[in-house]
């Protein structure tokens, strides 16, 4: 495996995470009732699996490479703002979530905040694989690939980390509410 399929396959799983967000928040505008453990759960995975794994997988070491080549500086500088971005959004969540918790009425922003990330994550991750398309074709050579592949997975617990993120995510998909 290479450091862009490594990148590809956490974006399989945002993918379905992203279903799972965008039909958490049409059922909540449509008023069925959802756990508020499964709203803790997709928060977290949006924190620890998004944010904390794949995010700094990408700025820490994929956009680093890429932009030492001097080339899709621009493309890079766009991600790394939308990262931000996500970022401010999935702190709305968790605002309107604790809001929501401690009994005020934040179903409806809850849902309108989940909606918008699900948005966001669509768009964002379509733009983000055709980068790596083009980066993998025309920038990294094999030898970098392997390196990076290697790095994100020297870490025992981050791997470790990763598997329990996507068996949370198995676990969201098979919640009544989620369910098409």
């Amino acid at each position: 495996m290479s450091a862009t399929n490594q990148l590809r396959a956490d974006h399989d799983q945002v993918r379905r995470l992203e279903k799972i967000v965008f039909k958490c928040s049409a059922e909540l505008y449509k008023g069925t009732k959802i756990p508020f453990s499964d709203l803790t759960k997709i928060t977290m995975v949006i924190s620890e699996f998004i944010d904390t794994i794949h995010h700094s997988r990408e700025e820490d070491s994929y956009f680093p490479c890429v932009a030492s080549y001097d080339t899709l500086k621009e493309e890079i500088r766009k991600f790394m703002i939308e990262h931000e971005f996500g970022r401010n959004i999935a702190r709305q969540i968790s605002h309107h979530l604790k809001r929501w918790k401690n009994g005020e009425d934040a179903q409806e922003p809850v849902s309108r905040y989940l909606r918008t990330y699900a948005i966001f994550l669509n768009d964002h991750l379509n733009k983000e694989n055709k980068f790596f398309d083009d980066a993998e074709a025309n920038v990294l050579s094999k030898e970098e690939e392997i390196e990076m592949y290697e790095q994100y997975r020297s870490v025992f617990a981050i791997v470790k980390k990763v598997d329990e993120m996507i068996a949370e995510i198995d676990y969201l998909e098979n919640q009544p509410w989620a369910k098409n």
